[in-house]
């Protein structure tokens, strides 16, 4: 069954077409990985299906629910999160409470109960602290949460990072260059992470630059070059593409 459907999805920036007419589904249960050079439209993607941006025409199906032109916010509500190339961690804070951010997606009591500082407010807040806790066990980072995440390696953040995204309980989980900066046993490291998030039931799509952390895990593959489709199959198909394999021998930069 299709968790996300992307229709004839499409994205301007005055005279670039970045996303060109893009269709492809997301099955629940499954890793997705989209592929392609520098300058394929890959992260322009992930911020339309994210509400990072809204899309120029078409349409982005989340459980059946139209979500194109949602704010991001309203997506996460639903059951999507996503992480980023770039680490975005909130400096100044603990690793525990960057993951307890997250969790507070999930959280019954508003502003003003906050501010009246009630006593069932109280107890749901140790509620999200004790789950917070259990995604940085999850992720083997327990022993990290009291310190401040600028003084953790790269490795360290880019897990905290995964924590506060599954600490929203999604369904479906964005991964945007996940193995960005890591060195090859971090990357072997977050290959085993990523599959054992598939195993708890939540759908992975993710972009990613590293083939061969994308064709250990993958169930299907999507291809993109400058912001067009061109391929979606099994790894193994598309390590046999010829179209595929001369765009990354070198006919668009890489």
């Amino acid at each position: 069954m299709a968790l996300l459907e992307i229709n004839n999805l499409n994205r301007y920036f005055g005279g670039l077409h970045a996303v060109n007419d893009v269709s492809f589904s997301v099955d629940e249960g499954m890793i997705k990985a989209i592929i392609g050079p520098n300058g394929a439209g890959k992260t322009t993607l992930f911020n339309l299906i994210s509400g990072n941006l809204p899309p120029s025409g078409g349409t982005v199906l989340f459980k059946d629910e139209h979500i194109e032109g949602f704010q991001p916010y309203q997506i996460a509500v639903r059951g999507m999160s996503r992480t980023y190339q770039n680490i975005k961690l909130f400096h100044g804070m603990t690793a525990l409470e960057n993951v307890m951010l997250g969790r507070h997606v999930q959280s019954r009591a508003g502003f003003m109960a906050g501010m009246l500082n009630l006593p069932w407010t109280w107890h749901e807040e140790r509620q999200i602290r004790q789950k917070a806790m259990e995604f940085l066990e999850l992720f083997e980072i327990s022993e990290f949460a009291d310190i401040e995440v600028t003084n953790l390696s790269f490795g360290q953040q880019r897990a905290v990072e995964f924590a506060r995204a599954l600490a929203t309980e999604p369904k479906l989980l964005l991964l945007d260059e996940p193995a960005a900066g890591l060195n090859i046993y971090e990357t072997a490291e977050i290959g085993q992470l990523i599959s054992r998030i598939r195993d708890r039931g939540i759908t992975v799509l993710l972009v990613e630059h590293d083939m061969s952390l994308v064709m250990d895990i993958s169930d299907e593959i999507v291809v993109l070059s400058f912001g067009e489709k061109i391929a979606e199959d099994l790894p193994a198909a598309i390590q046999q593409n010829e179209e595929v394999i001369s765009i990354y021998l070198g006919e668009e930069e890489d």
